[in-house]
């Protein structure tokens, strides 16, 4: 199909969220009629990046949250956060941040898991984590009283720019020398001291 780039163009621009090449595939099915098969549609959207290479662009398509959608290029990244900045003034607090960290590492998690971590209640934090759609209830526990279990959504994922919960940092990449903190001979010198 000539126009198969534009079309797909035209649905992720569209789409408020990350877009999967099988919703594109059944979206172009019914309105043409034909199914195009997975290898052809990601060299459409790899002739659509291809153009937007050139620098009169400032976006990209990005595959995120097992879907691509329109994403700005890092070039401009410091303008749309100053942007965000002085637009938004409800920021995630440090303890739904706190929160929201176990729930990616630990999930499926339950809340009284979460305050034995942090310690304190997380009423609130997982309140307001599931009005920005960022966790969901992902069933219940078996365990007594059957407590709720909750999970990251794709809009987590959306919201930090991963593609899946995989490619979050790795507990291990916290422990390089550069991600620590102190002077290296005065670490040393604790770590002797014990």
């Amino acid at each position: 199909m000539e126009y198969l780039p534009q079309h797909i163009e035209a649905l992720i621009f569209a789409a408020p969220t990350p877009v999967s090449i099988e919703e594109l595939q059944n979206v172009l099915l019914e309105n043409f009629g034909v199914r195009f098969a997975q290898k052809v549609m990601l060299e459409a959207i790899e002739e659509l990046n291809k153009r937007y290479d050139l620098d009169v662009h400032s976006f990209e398509i990005i595959e995120v949250a097992g879907g691509y959608q329109f994403m700005s290029k890092g070039a401009y990244h410091e303008t749309i956060g100053t942007h965000l900045r002085m637009q938004s003034k409800k920021k995630l607090s440090r303890s739904a941040l706190e929160t929201l960290s176990i729930i990616a590492y630990k999930q499926p998690v339950i809340k009284s898991e979460l305050e034995k971590i942090r310690g304190v209640s997380c009423d609130y934090a997982i309140q307001k984590l599931l009005e920005k759609e960022l966790i969901t209830i992902s069933g219940r526990a078996d365990s007594i009283g059957k407590p709720l279990l909750y999970s990251v959504t794709d809009r987590f994922l959306d919201y930090f720019g991963i593609k899946s919960i995989e490619d979050l940092p790795q507990p291990k990449d916290f422990a390089l020398p550069e991600n620590t903190i102190g002077e290296p001979e005065a670490l040393m010198k604790e770590e002797e001291e014990e």
